[in-house]
């Protein structure tokens, strides 16, 4: 019907623009969280008790410090596009049901239009 908005496919929208580029991100986040653990354990485990002290000990502590900072961002991030899936379907509903309503609105006033013209 003219003047009806359209529902934009899943998946075209800005908002699914913005969820999928935020997914790529956790995954990214989570990517460099893993290869930072793995880096912290090998420097953990192949450098000898005596060395790791002072700065390297530092070093170490602090790229464990950073992973678990990563990986509770990655968990986030998560959390952040669970949530915006969450509304971006609640809007197709009731994008949808809004839709629904305005095809009847018409069809009751073509209804109406037709009964007084009789």
């Amino acid at each position: 019907m003219a003047g009806q908005p359209q529902i934009s496919p899943r998946g075209t929208t800005s908002l699914d623009r913005t969820l999928a580029k935020s997914e790529q991100v956790a995954a990214d986040v989570k990517r460099a969280s893993d290869n930072l653990a793995v880096v912290s354990t090998v420097l953990e485990q192949e450098l000898p008790e005596e060395v790791q002290v002072g700065e390297v000990a530092q070093a170490i502590e602090h790229t464990s410090q950073i992973e678990e900072k990563l990986a509770k961002s990655a968990e986030k991030l998560a959390e952040v596009n669970a949530a915006l899936s969450e509304e971006i379907e609640k809007r197709l509903e009731v994008t949808a049901e809004r839709d629904e309503s305005l095809a009847l609105t018409e069809k009751l006033k073509a209804k109406i239009l037709a009964q007084g013209s009789d």
